[in-house]
This record gives structure tokens, sequence and C-alpha cells, in this order.
């Protein structure tokens, strides 16, 4: 179970916050049609609201290495056709379900591991789980997740890892007690990836950072690298809150807009919050799907323990269950 605190503060700092700057400056160069998209988003805001007084978007961080910009090309691509794909070229390194309540505070939260192999839209056989981005944006890999766990999905919240490397800099970098030596090479990777930590206290930069982020244990495979996540996130956010940094809000914000995108309407991202001091750490739920690492034709995979899988939907996100 991951750590209540982190988790609150993760919520509310980058997904409340960015998504409503990005919200804002989407706004702001759209004018023209901001009398119409506050009308649609009180529309929204209420249905929400009314129907079950709580949402649920999936949380993505994008693997862009190659610094072209993940989020900020699904930004500039049109939206084409009704089911809204578009293809990016960009993996998901990071996939989080989450559902927070308005009345009552309660967060939670369900970790995907990427590698999951699931089918995905328009593709002949099961793949991972961390493609369907690639292959079709926020849109499709919502779509992904909602046939996977069986789920009625609409928001999502993306965020490039250019984001993390541009903060942490912004910061200072990020003192992490690495718990052992990581070690990987990847000359083939565009850019080439080396990753060489020792184990002991130290501060990251940016890239360091997304190195950290990116590196996958061989033997826990998948989720040693959410544990890695976790642990970087903590310290991350502990940074980032110092009165030092303060100062370094103009840049911040500037970074949340280049590098994030959402479609929760505006009114809901207020909404949420001015709810936040309702938040109940107690009561916060966190979970991972459960399953196993398995190579199947030389590729390995996650394979998620379907029984398992089913039972923790069904106590975590009743409310959003399809065919109930």
């Amino acid at each position: 179970m991951m750590k209540k605190k982190f988790w609150v503060t993760f919520l509310i700092a980058l997904v409340g916050f960015s998504a409503l700057f990005a919200t804002t400056g989407h706004y702001i160069l759209n004018k023209d049609s901001i009398a119409n998209q506050w009308e649609e988003d009180d529309l929204e805001a209420e249905k929400i609201l009314k129907d079950k007084g709580e949402i649920l978007f999936l949380l993505m961080g994008i693997d862009d290495q190659d610094g072209t910009g993940g989020v900020a090309k699904v930004k500039e691509k049109k939206i084409e056709g009704e089911d809204r794909h578009k293809p990016t070229g960009k993996r998901t390194d990071t996939m989080i379900l989450c559902k927070y309540n308005f009345e009552t505070g309660d967060i939670t939260m369900l970790s995907i591991p990427r590698d999951s192999r699931v089918n995905i839209r328009g593709r002949k056989e099961k793949e991972k789980i961390t493609h369907a981005h690639s292959y079709g944006g926020p849109y499709l890999a919502m779509k992904t997740v909602k046939d996977f766990l069986n789920i009625n999905l609409e928001y999502y919240v993306t965020v490039d890892y250019l984001a993390v490397r541009e903060i942490v800099d912004a910061i200072g970098g990020v003192k992490i007690d690495i718990p052992k030596r990581m070690y990987y090479s990847d000359p083939t990777d565009k850019p080439p990836l080396l990753i060489d930590f020792q184990p002991g206290l130290q501060t990251l930069d940016g890239d360091d950072s997304i190195r950290f982020l990116r590196y996958r244990p061989k033997k826990e495979g998948d989720l040693g690298r959410v544990e890695n996540q976790k642990l970087f996130m903590k310290e991350f956010i502990k940074q980032t809150l110092k009165p030092k940094n303060i100062t370094r809000l103009p840049k911040m914000i500037k970074t949340y807009y280049d590098y994030v995108d959402t479609n929760i309407p505006m009114n809901v991202i207020l909404k949420g919050i001015g709810t936040a001091n309702k938040i109940d750490l107690e009561n916060m739920k966190t979970a991972i799907i459960p399953g196993v690492g398995e190579y199947i034709g030389g590729i390995s995979y996650f394979i998620y323990d379907e029984e398992g899988t089913k039972q923790i939907i069904e106590e975590m996100f009743e409310n959003f269950l399809l065919d109930k």
C-alpha cells in the first residue's frame, strides 16, 4: 500500500494545480469560444456532482526521452473523428486510476503497471498497456483502461516527463537516498540511455531524476519501477514545498502549462481544489493491480491476476462499474 500523505500532496499539487493552469491557459488562447466553453463546463460539472458526487480520471506520466514534447504534440494535434484518437508515438510510463469524492474528500488511487498485457482497440493481439497512448493518445489510453477494468472512465490528466526535468532543475534538485546500486545501459535507445547510480544520499538534477524514474530492477520488474517512482515523488514534493521555492512559482506554472494536458472541466477542477480541506488521510485507499512478471514470445509482460483485479475494482470503484 502506498504512503497516504505522499498521494494526497501529489494529487493536490500535481493534478489540481497543474490541470487548473493547463485548462486556464487553453481558455486564454481560445478567447472566442470561452463563453461557450464555460457554459459547457457548468453543465458538465453539474452532471458530475449530481450523478455521483465524485470524479474518476486517469493520471498518466508520458515517456518522452527524445525531448520532442509528448504532451505538447498532443495539444497541437487537431481532434478528428468521433473516437478522438490522436497517434502520439509517446508511451505512458505511469498510469494511475484516481477517484475523488467532493463531499467527503475521500481519495482512491490504483496504480496500473505499464507492462500489463491487455487488449487495445484496433490491435490484433494483446499488448502492453503503455502502447495505447502511443497508438491513439489519451482517449485511446482511457478506453483501454475502461475495457481492461470494466469501468466508466471519461477524464484524464497527462504529465510529460519533461516537466519533471524542468521543475527539478528549477528547485535545485531532489535529494534521494538511493537504496541500492542501479545500473542499466541501452545504446540503441533514442537518445542512448545510461543509468548508473551508487547507493546512498545524493542530489539528483532533472536529467538524473528522469533516469531514476525510468530504472526497472531485473527481479522486481515493473513493480520495482513503481516503488522507485513512489520514493522519488515523496522527496520531490518535500523539496517543491520548501519556502525558498515560492519565488520560483512563475517558472513552475509555465512548466505545468507547457507539459500538462487534461479534459477535466475547469469548474470541476476548481471544485476539487475548493474541497481539498475535506481530505481524510485515514480513509484514503491506494493499491496496485496484482499480478506477476512473465516472458511471452521473448517479451516481458506483467500478467495481471484477473480475480484479484476484479475484486479490487469492485471494492474501490463500485459507482463506476459497467454492467453491474
